[in-house]
């Protein structure tokens, strides 16, 4: 139920910088220290711990849940987080959070995918600043120009995208999702060819996976493009023994040189369902941190790439979004309804029951890019 008043905001709770570790914060996070011992120095811990116990106690008092996205951090991802997961993941449970307040420990087109699915509740980011370079690779004017350009073809739009790029599409796709929603698009619009924006390296992939026809744009993530086909080559040299996991967002003969390949959520499944002695993820470094610490008995190599709008959130960041109710995230009502629709058009898809490989032993595709 939500809640006609809104929690107050004062100087009741002190600063970040105010907190002390002391015997009453000790006693409340100990238990999450044991768990955390193998991927925060117990040196740190002092400095995370009463952000941690204040988070969990305020929480309480504003009605609020964290959303904590995979490449999170350990001490937000593990300790403070309320719904965890890949991007699909939040987004199927932010509508279902029974709260006043939501907190985006992720990015801004995030927060804003929440806000559009509950756009009654109050919506906060910490950190204004962490936005996506894959996101702000297109805005709305451009699929308008791409609309224009292919008017028979559906616009399949990756949810790493703002709300005004997902207002001018047709239907949402996460990682975990694509190849599903684009052979429903497809099939919806009677039609071989689909447009699929803005990543050129996750179109490409899922070319591979499907005889649909695919256009793209030339976006990219700027953690996973940087890895190179060399570089797997090199660690699997160095590591004969390790499973070699990676993310779709990367290039394609990175897939190909890869032992599995899936959205985080599936990433997170293989380690969990086939228990190898050793593994390297093949994407943002916070990923491998927070993986290990339900995969215990597996190593984790590191060979990650930090993302540095990912990094912006901090657990003061979170602290203080929730102490002093700031940054809240909106939505234009109008830009909000249309992109529900699109969102809304991917959660209506039935869902596999678990996370979806890409298979890597399928050639590589080709896919066009768009020209407008």
């Amino acid at each position: 139920m939500i809640s006609n008043s809104q929690p107050s905001v004062g100087h009741d709770w002190p600063a970040a910088d105010e907190l002390r570790f002391d015997a009453g914060v000790r006693l409340r996070t100990d238990h999450l220290f044991g768990r955390l011992a193998d991927v925060i120095p117990e040196a740190e811990w002092p400095l995370h711990a009463p952000l941690i116990d204040a988070i969990n106690r305020l929480k309480a008092e504003r009605n609020a849940v964290i959303l904590a996205h995979n490449y999170m951090t350990p001490e937000i991802f593990h300790c403070v987080g309320d719904a965890t997961g890949d991007s699909l993941k939040l987004a199927q449970l932010v509508a279902q959070a029974d709260a006043d307040v939501i907190v985006q420990a992720g990015v801004h087109f995030m927060a804003e995918t929440a806000k559009i699915l509950s756009p009654e509740k109050t919506v906060l980011i910490p950190d204004l600043r962490a936005g996506c370079s894959l996101a702000a690779s297109i805005n709305g004017a451009d699929v308008r120009r791409i609309r224009r350009a292919y008017p028979d073809y559906p616009i399949v739009t990756y949810v790493n995208t703002s709300a005004e790029v997902k207002a001018e599409s047709d239907i949402c796709c996460t990682s975990s999702n694509a190849v599903q929603v684009v052979e429903a698009a497809a099939r919806q619009w009677g039609t071989d060819t689909v447009v699929m924006i803005p990543d050129e390296y996750l179109a490409k992939n899922v070319a591979s996976q499907t005889d649909i026809r695919i256009l793209t744009w030339k976006g990219a993530c700027e953690v996973h493009e940087r890895f190179t086909a060399d570089e797997i080559e090199q660690l699997r040299k160095e590591h004969p023994d390790a499973m070699i996991i990676t993310h779709p967002e990367c290039p394609s003969d990175v897939l190909k040189a890869a032992d599995f390949a899936g959205s985080t959520g599936a990433m997170a499944a293989f380690v969990r369902d086939h228990s190898p002695k050793t593994a390297i993820l093949i994407t943002e470094c916070s990923m491998s941190d927070n993986v290990s610490v339900e995969n215990p008995g597996t190593r984790f190599i590191r060979p990650c790439n930090l993302c540095p709008h990912m990094k912006r959130i901090t657990l003061a960041g979170v602290y203080e979004s929730l102490r002093l109710l700031q940054f809240e995230v909106t939505v234009d009502a109008d830009v909000a309804d249309r992109a529900r629709r699109s969102v809304q058009a991917m959660l209506d898809l039935p869902l596999p029951g678990k996370p979806p490989a890409f298979d890597t032993r399928r050639p590589v595709a080709a896919a066009d890019y768009v020209t407008v």
